[in-house]
């Protein structure tokens, strides 16, 4: 005996209950609305945009009200009043479609039944539509396009499906006033709405998600960024701390043969600090490892600092930048004992910021404002070390080398200056050009009291 390939045939059962779910499902669906009483195109940017829902909904009730008690008197002979409180409540309730369209069609749908019923009470006329009425068949088109604009797709099939099942019933009980087709009608144009205004709703929110999506990638871009300029900034810093670490660890190792006459107890100490500094070198190498990305190698050279500053400007000028230095004398500045001789007194996280800075707002001249004259200032100012680099508008008139930055310049800057805790202020200026100023606080005695030796004052940047 072979057995199907497609397996045994699901139990009555199971096909029971499939049915009362989709059943209980398409009549959750009409009776509870899928989105908040929120106007259509509440969203809008512009005023007029928003308005507009509220203009068709007026225009469509002026028209379709006082058209359906027309209708209702003058070709379907019922009587004023009748007709009046018909006309309204098939009518009156496309006022709701901008917020509440689901709601407006549980009024106007048993209102379209009701008609239908009552025109059954009239004389039959060959010519006359039912059990839609033309202003019926109209307006109810409308009612569905805007419920397949705000309605899920359950809930849109479910009205489709009950419009169509009560066309069918009033078939059934009156076949001879059915010739028209009018139920037909609807069912074959409502569907054709409802795919409409689907469509375009799913367009919609896709468009919506994509611009979350967006958002979420453009947070998790920035966030990223901020991520690698802080992993490149502890790297660097490294070396600055594993420095006075391996100094601390030489002085607490030579404490007890440089001074003579140490108490035991001392010496003990001393060797404790100097195990405890090597063990903090062990640790913070570990550390290093795992900030440093997959196949890179660790910086050979030294870290660079104020006493590179020159070099560095010199090496921009021959790249085609015309750029100028202001060094202050107690930096190093204009000092007969070369650059960097009274770099002592800056802490070294600060040189290392410095010149960090210098070096990327450079960077951004190159890439942003090409030919752009340049002036560097850093110089010590009331107990903090200013950085400034402005920089005038592009000498030529060309597009610049690139339009786009990859956003880790600024943000590198920040967490340099917030590393030291300093400020960073940068913006464009009225000329065109583009300013960085950065102050970081230097400790009482790297603070020079006299007024920088060559420094430009900030006005002339």
């Amino acid at each position: 005996m072979s057995t199907s390939s497609t397996g045994p045939l699901p139990p009555a059962d199971g096909l029971l209950s499939a049915a009362r779910r989709n059943l209980r499902e398409l009549a959750h669906g009409l009776s509870h609305a899928s989105h908040p009483s929120t106007p259509l195109l509440a969203d809008a940017p512009k005023l007029w945009q928003r308005l507009l829902p509220y203009v068709v909904v007026l225009g469509l009730a002026a028209i379709f009200v006082p058209v359906t008690i027309t209708v209702l008197t003058t070709q379907y002979g019922v009587p004023g009043p009748l007709a009046g409180a018909l006309g309204v409540a098939q009518a009156a309730p496309l006022l709701m479609l901008s917020h509440r369209p689901l709601q407006a069609w549980w009024i106007v749908f048993p209102a379209d039944i009701l008609g239908a019923l009552l025109l059954l009470l009239q004389p039959a006329d060959p010519s006359d539509v039912w059990p839609w009425t033309p202003p019926v068949i109209i307006a109810y088109l409308f009612l569905l396009l805007a419920l397949g604009l705000r309605e899920t797709r359950r809930t849109v099939i479910a009205v489709w499906v009950v419009t169509g099942t009560a066309g069918a019933v009033l078939h059934l009980i009156a076949p001879d006033r059915s010739s028209s087709g009018s139920a037909v009608l609807l069912t074959i144009l409502g569907a054709v709405v409802l795919v409409i205004g689907g469509a375009v709703r799913e367009r919609g929110v896709a468009q919506r998600r994509l611009a979350e999506q967006e958002t979420i990638s453009e947070a998790e871009r920035a966030r990223r960024t901020l991520l690698e300029e802080r992993t490149r900034i502890a790297r660097e810093l490294h070396d600055v701390v594993a420095h006075h670490m391996s100094v601390i660890t030489v002085q607490a190792d030579s404490a007890p043969y440089r001074i003579s006459g140490l108490p035991k107890a001392a010496e003990e100490e001393f060797t404790a600090i100097a195990a405890a500094a090597r063990e903090s070198l062990g640790e913070m190498r570990r550390l290093l490892s795992v900030l440093r990305s997959d196949g890179t190698e660790g910086d050979r050279a030294p870290q660079p600092g104020l006493d590179r500053l020159q070099q560095l400007v010199e090496a921009t000028v021959r790249a085609g930048l015309p750029a100028e230095l202001a060094l202050s004398a107690e930096l190093g500045g204009d000092r007969g004992d070369g650059p960097g001789s009274g770099l002592g007194e800056v802490p070294p996280a600060v040189d290392l910021s410095a010149y960090r800075i210098v070096q990327e707002a450079l960077a951004n001249v190159v890439r942003h404002a090409p030919g752009a004259r340049t002036r560097v200032l850093v110089a010590p100012d009331d107990g903090d070390l200013l950085v400034l680099v402005v920089n005038g508008p592009a000498a030529t008139r060309g597009s610049p080398l690139e339009t786009t930055g990859t956003g880790h310049g600024l943000v590198g800057m920040r967490e340099r200056v917030r590393l030291t805790g300093g400020t960073l202020d940068t913006g464009p200026l009225p000329d065109g050009g583009f300013r960085v100023a950065a102050r970081m606080p230097l400790p009482p005695a790297a603070a020079p009291s006299a007024p920088p030796a060559t420094a430009l004052p900030p006005e002339e940047l």
